[in-house]
């Protein structure tokens, strides 16, 4: 029996094409690439100012049912369709996010595809790639310390102690530093405080980044971060500290969108990384507008399951942006719709048809959800080996009772050729003039009904409850004029409740929501719901233990 090769065998045995070349498909000169050695480079902010926003390509979001252990393969779908595109005729590009250090030595792993739908070099993108993320994490960091020193040199904005909302950050899961004491040793070291850390992929300057429009928006909206209050409550900028300025400095270079490719060399942009469960998942608004300048296809993905990456796609980036998708895809698989039909991990190699029918209601409430933003939906099931005939059929029929199609993907194993039907489906749905894009809630509704919205709208919740505090700190923020403002739903990724072993479809739940975040610079509200946690820790057994360097130098055990 042939071995299986793995992501890792597989992306270090492709035929890399020089970069320039693969930028010259998109016909960008060679003058407008900055190189990070032979297969990655940034493009230029002059070549992205001068590209004309007259020329719109056709919109593609790949999104997902709630994702499980049993698997999904989101990122792989979206690279898979981009190259199936690409093999039917059309001029695609995939647009997807970077990977975060914290599940690549967590759990989750990496974020460049698999098998044969990978975007190439696989170890650069799921490690250090062109420094985008240690970028972000520096400039967040400046501002905590220009904040620490400020207070050091007299506090001459008056800032309360008690209410400094900016907390550290980096890239890399460390459930000690969720909450921290600085500044001790004596008074050469400044004021103790409480403190924290986040992740880098829930840092507010993650969010700017990936919603400014170019480095001038950045600056302004960096300026907009609210640090803290002074003892009347009011908001302290960190324009105030006159941090803005040498932030944006530092994220001058990361701001410019990533060039790579796919294993069958088509044209990728991945850029920036938000988190879907604790901010907006989605790639850069950068990189898919210069994306739809460049191609006639532009397939991108938001994190995790529809009810909280495309939400977010649908309510923040889009309705920001001023984007207006053409088609969803929501991908599935067998194994993943029979562990929401009750099927342990164990057992899901054995034909079972009705927990896969029972399952199929997570799937169902996805499509549902997604066609509330006027978008038309086709269902990917991403092909596993183990998959029958009659749970393949099971899920097709499902589907189709519910007016959409569900199309078997084999790309995994065999690339572009395993998903041409998914590839001419997207082309007749975007084409036929179906979408009729429109956000899911207004932006002059008051801040908790957006969230109350979202709650009963997309998740099927009975109740939002939050405490007198929550409630009357979003009014005050909406009487400091942010009530226009979208919000962004800190939520578990594994089911539709804050319950992540609440699989399924399940409704009439309560969504409690323990803390609200302005994020001013970025454009939105964080509700914080449930357990969620902006700075994760790792499991018992992270994949740390297993990632190493052989005898020749390779890396093993990174995806």
């Amino acid at each position: 029996m042939q071995k299986v090769k793995s992501d890792i065998e597989i992306a270090r045995a492709a035929v890399k094409k020089p970069i320039y070349e693969i930028g010259a498909k998109l016909g960008i000169p060679p003058e407008q690439l900055a190189p990070y050695g032979h297969d990655k480079a940034k493009i230029s902010a002059e070549f992205i100012a001068s590209r004309s926003a007259d020329k719109k390509g056709k919109l593609i979001l790949v999104t997902a049912i709630n994702p499980t252990p049993a698997g999904e393969g989101k990122t792989t779908t979206t690279v898979g369709l981009g190259d199936g595109l690409n093999r039917i005729g059309k001029r695609a590009i995939v647009c997807v996010r970077e990977a975060s250090l914290g599940p690549c030595f967590g759990t989750k792993g990496g974020a460049a595809g698999g098998g044969y739908a990978q975007v190439i070099p696989m170890e650069d993108i799921n490690l250090h790639f062109t420094g985008d993320f240690h970028a972000i994490t520096s400039a967040h960091n400046l501002l905590a310390a220009m904040v620490d020193n400020h207070l050091y040199w007299g506090n001459g904005e008056n800032i309360d102690l008690r209410r400094i909302t900016w907390r550290r950050v980096m890239d890399m899961n460390d459930r000690a530093l969720r909450d921290i004491v600085s500044s001790l040793g004596g008074v050469a070291n400044g004021y103790p405080r409480q403190g924290g850390f986040d992740i880098t992929v829930a840092s507010e300057v993650m969010a700017i980044l990936c919603l400014a429009s170019d480095l001038k928006d950045l600056e302004a909206r960096l300026g907009n971060i609210i640090i803290g209050y002074r003892r009347d409550r009011s908001p302290v900028f960190a324009r105030d500290l006159k941090a803005d300025g040498a932030m944006a400095v530092l994220l001058k270079d990361a701001m410019q969108p990533n060039l790579v490719q796919t294993l069958e060399n088509n044209p990728a942009l991945v850029h920036g990384g938000p988190f879907a469960n604790i901010a907006h998942g989605c790639n850069s608004v950068i990189a898919t507008r210069t994306a739809l300048t460049l191609g006639d296809y532009v397939v991108t993905e938001a994190g995790f399951g529809a009810d909280l990456g495309a939400e977010k796609f649908f309510d923040i980036k889009c309705r920001k942006a001023g984007l207006a998708p053409d088609a969803a895809v929501i991908v599935a698989t067998v194994r993943a719709l029979k562990m929401n039909g009750g099927v342990a991990k164990a057992d899901l190699g054995a034909e079972n048809v009705a927990a896969l029918v029972k399952g199929c209601a997570n799937l169902g409430r996805h499509v549902a959800n997604v066609r509330k933003f006027g978008v038309p939906v086709v269902v990917a099931v991403n092909h596993f080996t183990s998959d029958t005939e009659a749970e393949i059929e099971a899920v097709k029929d499902y589907v189709s009772r519910l007016g959409a199609e569900a199309i078997l993907c084999r790309h995994w194993a065999e690339g572009s050729a395993g998903i041409e039907e998914l590839a001419y489906k997207v082309v007749e749905l975007a084409e036929s003039g179906q979408a009729h894009f429109r956000p899911l809630y207004p932006d002059d509704l008051p801040l908790f009904e957006k969230i109350e919205t979202v709650a009963s709208k997309i998740y099927h919740a009975g109740e939002v409850t939050a405490d007198k505090a929550i409630r009357d700190q979003l009014h005050s923020w909406e009487e400091q004029g942010y009530g226009n403002l979208p919000v962004c739903m800190a939520k578990t990724q594994y089911s539709f409740s804050t319950d992540p072993n609440l699989r399924g479809a399940p409704e009439g739940h309560v969504v409690t929501v323990r803390e609200v975040r302005l994020s001013a610079g970025a454009g939105f509200v964080v509700a914080i719901t449930g357990e969620i946690m902006t700075m994760p820790g790792l499991p018992a057994s992270p994949s740390a233990e297993r990632i190493f360097l052989n005898d020749q130098g390779y890396i093993e055990g990174l995806f």
